[in-house]
């Protein structure tokens, strides 16, 4: 008589399930979650690193909006199934399915926030057949709303003899206009000498030109200082909007194909909505007046060749990004550490070539860069003590980093000499980037390609990727992934110690709208002083509700409150600035603590917590011979 008994229970890793059969399992099953690194291993997960080689580049003509990304989500345990999986449901199915959603739904209430305003416009525009126009209204709107932030006040307006950083910018167009080149560094210093790297001068040169065409009053040497006519400012603030026209805009576009590349039309409409409105940077370039987004623009440029595999490419727009303003320093330490990192999992011949093409990548386009100061060590030195002003102190006014916060207690410049405080500055910054620095290095070790595959035998690289199971060397190494986390690291720790200062997920959008918001909070002194109260505020309400369906940050907005209504003490004058960096300042170090955490978990799920011994490669794929695995 045959058994009836049910089959023993299997034991059985739970993963989405595909579209085209029922997501539930057999009644026999036991279904158990699958750690997240495994997650990787699985060909279910692949396209997290976009490990697959029939999938097109980014930048294929031919690849549709959705190419594959080099950064995307992990699966987890349970995953919303899609319409059109709905249709090989029957009907007990569809109502177990039904049941299960609502299950989730109110285990974890706060799971899916109410849609934004931003995302609601996304959708109606997809619904109404309008998504061809969603970009071209993006960009239209984000141009109305910078041009509306540049009616208010800029920094120094109306604050003779000095002024401000507007002062600074056009002065710089006037002196590059008139002068010859070996003496913009060294022109009347006193008056906002020029302290940014060549490039930014060859573009006020440019900008001078076009502007004295216009009208030669404007940039007049020594008779247009101080000038404000409407028409100058109107030309002054044309410039910032055309050149982030000209560098931010693209390259933001640009970024959201790549890095979001697997994600839906919405999500990367999204993505390009949240980054263009973002209001730090509208408040300090469009009101206070500068031109970070070039500098921005030529960083994120970088990273997306760098997803594409185009390195050598990547390292001329990072060192471009250098050479237009010093402060793209912040990102160097992730971007080195990367670029070091992918040399050493490429091996040593391919790493070798690669480490070669990038140094003299990067070596040509700092020569191009400082070519006419190049003759002699007396002609670089105005440029190079310019750019880097380490007599200035570890602060100049009320910022949110660590000296400031602390100096409420330590009194550092009365404490410590400038020699010692530049040395404590740099080792601070230093030890802010090493966690960034140390996994994205300990990646490239551990996942270092074999010998077998960084080194084509006579059967061929493919034949041999493929018998190994490892990525061949053409491909985007499997820990790019680290890199949005190192930027975010090496960025806080260099701003938050400096002297004179993107996986999608919940948890990490939440951490984006808390460090924008605290970012822009930050710089409510500065934006106080230049007369932009009105744009700050309608910039935070703005992209709050647009982004976020609720946020509250009750502490600033007590302070804010308490600000203008309560009048400082006497002897306190600064009392409210103070605060101000006492509640951003750390709030930026949990920032830093949460990037090295994810940064960890990331480096974690690519690689393991272990080092790759000698024989554990062995142990893995067996020993590869001649294209063959023995």
């Amino acid at each position: 008589m045959p058994d009836s008994s049910p089959p023993p229970p299997t034991l059985v890793h739970r993963l989405p399930f595909p579209r085209t059969q029922s997501p539930f399992r057999p009644a026999t099953e036991i279904l158990s979650p699958r750690p997240r690194r495994h997650l990787l291993e699985s060909s279910a997960s692949q396209h997290w690193l976009r490990s697959s080689s029939s999938s097109p580049p980014p930048f294929s003509p031919g690849g549709s909006s959705r190419a594959t990304s080099p950064v995307s989500t992990i699966s987890p345990t349970y995953q919303r199934p899609t319409f059109s999986s709905l249709h090989s449901l029957s009907s007990p199915d569809y109502t177990r399915l039904r049941a299960l959603s609502l299950a989730h739904a109110q285990a974890h209430p706060h799971a899916r926030a109410p849609p934004s305003a931003g995302r609601r416009f996304i959708r109606y525009m997809h619904k109404r057949g309008l998504r061809t126009y969603i970009l071209p209204v993006t960009f239209l709107f984000a141009f109305f709303i910078k041009y509306c932030v540049g009616l208010g006040g800029y920094s120094g307006m109306g604050t003779p003899p000095m002024f401000g950083d507007y002062e600074a910018q056009r002065h710089w167009m006037e002196i590059t206009l008139h002068l010859p080149v070996r003496q913009w560094y060294t022109y009347d210093l006193q008056y906002w000498g020029l302290d940014y790297p060549p490039l930014t001068a060859y573009v006020s040169w440019i900008c001078g030109y076009i502007g004295a065409k216009i009208d030669p009053t404007w940039f007049a040497l020594d008779a247009s200082r101080g000038i404000e006519t409407p028409d100058s400012k109107l030309y002054m603030r044309s410039t910032v909007l055309a050149l982030d026209s000209i560098v931010y805009v693209p390259a933001l576009y640009l970024f959201a194909r790549t890095w979001q590349g697997t994600r839906s039309h919405r999500t990367q409409e999204m993505a390009i909505l949240t980054l263009l409105l973002q209001p730090a940077l509208l408040l300090i370039d469009f009101g206070h007046f500068q031109y970070n987004s070039v500098m921005l623009g030529l960083t994120l440029l970088a990273i997306s060749l760098f997803a594409a595999n185009h390195d050598v490419l990547g390292a001329v727009c990072f060192t471009l990004s250098l050479g237009f303003k010093q402060m793209a320093l912040y990102y160097a330490p992730a971007i080195g550490s990367y670029l070091l990192a992918k040399c050493v999992y490429l091996g040593p011949i391919h790493g070798t070539r690669l480490f070669l093409k990038l140094g003299l990548a990067t070596v040509l386009t700092l020569i191009v860069l400082f070519l006419p100061y190049l003759p002699g060590p007396r002609t670089l030195a105005p440029p190079l003590t310019r750019i880097f002003p380490l007599a200035r102190g570890l602060f100049e006014d009320k910022v949110a980093n660590f000296w400031c916060l602390t100096n409420i207690v330590i009194k550092w410049r009365v404490r410590f000499t400038q020699p010692a405080l530049v040395r404590m500055a740099a080792a601070g910054t230093a030890l802010g980037f090493l966690p960034a620095a140390a996994l994205m290095g300990r990646a490239g070790w551990v996942l270092r390609l074999p010998p077998a595959v960084a080194t084509p035998s006579t059967n061929g690289t493919a034949a041999t990727a493929a018998t190994t199971k490892v990525p061949a060397p053409n491909a985007h190494p499997p820990f790019l992934p680290l890199l949005p986390y190192a930027l975010l690291t090496s960025s806080l720790a260099s701003s938050y110690l400096h002297s004179n200062a993107a996986t999608p997920g919940a948890d990490t959008w939440e951490w984006g709208v808390l460090l924008c918001n605290v970012g822009a909070a930050s710089m409510w002194p500065l934006l106080k002083k230049d007369g932009l109260g009105l744009q700050y505020a309608v910039l935070l309400v703005l992209w709050n509700r647009v982004f976020v369906a609720l946020v509250s940050h009750g502490l600033l907005l007590l302070l804010h409150v308490a600000e203008l209504t309560l009048a400082p003490p006497a002897r306190l004058p600064d009392l409210w600035a103070v605060l101000n960096v006492v509640v951003c300042a750390p709030v930026f170090a949990l920032g830093w603590t949460w990037s090295v955490k994810c940064g960890v978990e990331t480096a974690w799920a690519v690689g393991g917590l272990g080092w790759r011994g000698k024989g554990s490669e062995k142990g893995k794929a067996g020993k590869v011979k001649d294209g063959k695995k023995e």
